[in-house]
């Protein structure tokens, strides 16, 4: 049998015929308006209401932002923070500001690698973390970019160590087929790729499982939307393929 998380994602655990395999790494990729921070987001609180603890490690957002919208889809996690089952990872500024002095764990400079990865170390152990969201790890291809891969990698291991099942976020260009920086699938365990097309004048929202390993998945394409308890997959429905000759000035994707 194999040991199993539950996103809370409806529709997706379907897809993962179960859930997503125990301390798999999965990177979540998409252009923007795709809902990839909604989607880790949602993930992480749904093991809080399950008494699995989690850390967000947030570069390209203020926490008190992340706190926010969260919120807005009902998912408060101040109560978790205040009983040590969830800690906001700040790597967005560094310790600049009035409200990011008072974060708990503040990592003063991405550039530095081992303070960055003995941040996260900390919050893992504190929290006894069973879930943790890495958004988005493009920012380390921006700011370090000849060494991101060997950054992932060694989350990777640490993730891994402490037992984590954990969800990495990629941004990606709305025409870009791959997945983020270089090499980046290549240090995953699964990869779950959600898009946003313009079909017949809307758009339209989907999802689908490149990979993942130690368990069997759909490999359908299905639409999915946002609404205010987060993100829904209707697995009744295909997306079927979709040209984007007349959306991308005549190239084929």
């Amino acid at each position: 049998m194999i040991d199993r998380v539950k996103t809370g994602i409806p529709g997706l655990d379907e897809m993962l015929n179960g859930g997503i395999p125990k301390r798999n790494i999965v990177l979540v990729s998409g252009g923007p308006g795709t809902g990839k921070t909604i989607f880790s987001q949602q993930y992480l609180y749904h093991g809080l209401t399950l008494e699995e603890p989690g850390i967000l490690i947030t570069l390209e957002e203020h926490p008190v932002q992340v706190r926010r919208n969260m919120a807005e889809f009902g998912w408060n996690v101040k109560d978790y923070e205040e009983k040590g089952l969830f800690a906001i990872v700040d790597a967005f500024t560094g310790g600049i500001g009035e409200s990011a002095k008072r974060e708990k764990y503040v990592v003063r400079s991405v550039d530095e690698i081992g303070e960055f990865l003995d941040t996260v170390k900390n919050a893992l152990r504190d929290t006894k973390a069973q879930r943790a969201v890495i958004d988005s790890v493009s920012t380390l291809y921006l700011t370090k970019p000849v060494t991101a891969r060997n950054i992932l990698m060694q989350l990777k291991r640490m993730l891994s160590g402490f037992g984590v099942t954990a969800i990495l976020v990629s941004q990606v260009s709305v025409t870009e087929r791959g997945f983020g920086g270089p090499g980046v699938e290549h240090c995953v365990d699964g990869i779950i790729r959600l898009d946003l097309d313009e079909v017949e004048g809307g758009l339209i929202r989907s999802i689908i499982i490149w990979k993942m390993r130690g368990t069997k998945h759909d490999m359908r394409r299905h639409p999915f939307e946002i609404n205010d308890k987060g993100i829904s997959i209707d697995t009744e429905k295909i997306v079927k393929s979709i040209s984007r000759l007349s959306v991308y000035g005549g190239v084929e994707q």
